[in-house]
């Protein structure tokens, strides 16, 4: 819904607030979204005109229209999109180091470590982590996530499957304990104003990040770690983590579960990026992930 709202704001408005819906016609539609195509993608374009489509359908069902011209009309081919890409794993090691100490670090640190989405973590709360686990039991209980909930309308994931329980490694567990530990100084301080969502990553008056703010604070890290900021997206981080998994071996079944799809099409077509990365036979040792230094070597999601 807020991306509709932000659709209809930004372009529907603008251009077609002042018509009255009885008077527009086809051919007002088509030019509309022809003018649209050098700005838009096709998914933007697509939708507008689902936008338009539900206005023109709500405006028939109150007799102030006599038909939809919006079906009359077909989407016109947009710009083409930026494709995404994945980190180098020099590049994810020095991004995790340029991470250290910076606000949005630990953000960083468990978007790269486990694949979730920037939706869930911006709505994950501390009630929601647990950075102890339960070394003692059968079988041991790592440290875990509960990527339970998101920024969406209603608050649920994107799927059934997105609702997991993801372990986190060691350098996920010291990175959130920091960043905590630096969260309820900033609430002491700021205790007047202070949110009581508890949410993990928020403003610094614990109100919830919106996508600025995170892009914001991914960028800074960038820099720091010698990237070019604005050629990379906080969602990247979620290409890089499958890539950097399939190229160290790990199957893609495993990962479909990690990234909380139903199967491993989209797993495959959208979210792996081969690499020609090892030039040797030997097996490839992604020593970043070792349970000792940073992460995967406990990788796991058990459903909600």
């Amino acid at each position: 819904m807020k991306a509709v709202r932000s659709l209809r704001r930004t372009h529907v408005l603008p251009s077609l607030g002042s018509r009255r819906v009885r008077d527009l016609s086809a051919d007002d539609v088509d030019k509309w979204l022809a003018g649209k195509t050098g700005s838009c993608s096709t998914r933007t374009l697509q939708g507008l005109h689902s936008c338009l489509n539900r206005a023109i359908k709500r405006a028939m069902a109150r007799d102030k229209v006599k038909r939809n011209v919006v079906v009359l009309c077909g989407v016109p081919r947009g710009q083409e999109g930026r494709p995404s890409k994945s980190l180098t794993l020099v590049q994810a090691g020095a991004l995790l180091d340029a991470a250290r100490g910076a606000p949005l670090g630990a953000y960083v640190v468990v978007s790269l470590l486990t694949g979730a989405r920037t939706e869930e973590l911006r709505a994950l709360t501390w009630a929601h982590v647990d950075l102890d686990g339960q070394a003692d039991a059968k079988p041991p209980v790592p440290p875990s996530v509960q990527v339970w909930r998101s920024v969406r309308e209603g608050g649920d994931t994107k799927t059934k499957k997105s609702r997991r329980t993801l372990a986190i490694s060691d350098r996920c567990v010291a990175a959130l304990r920091t960043h905590q530990e630096k969260q309820q100084e900033l609430r002491k301080k700021n205790s007047k104003t202070w949110h009581v969502d508890d949410l993990v990553f928020s403003t610094s008056s614990g109100a919830e990040m919106d996508s600025a703010n995170v892009r914001r604070g991914f960028r800074s890290i960038a820099r720091r770690a010698g990237l070019d900021a604005a050629n990379w997206t906080p969602r990247e981080l979620r290409h890089s983590f499958v890539s950097l998994l399939s190229d160290s071996g790990v199957s893609i079944e495993t990962i479909a579960d990690l990234m909380g799809h139903a199967g491993t099409r989209v797993t495959e077509a959208v979210y792996r990026k081969p690499r020609e990365l090892h030039l040797t036979r030997e097996k490839p040792q992604v020593t970043w992930w070792r349970s000792d230094r940073n992460s995967f070597s406990d990788l796991r999601a058990t459903p909600a």
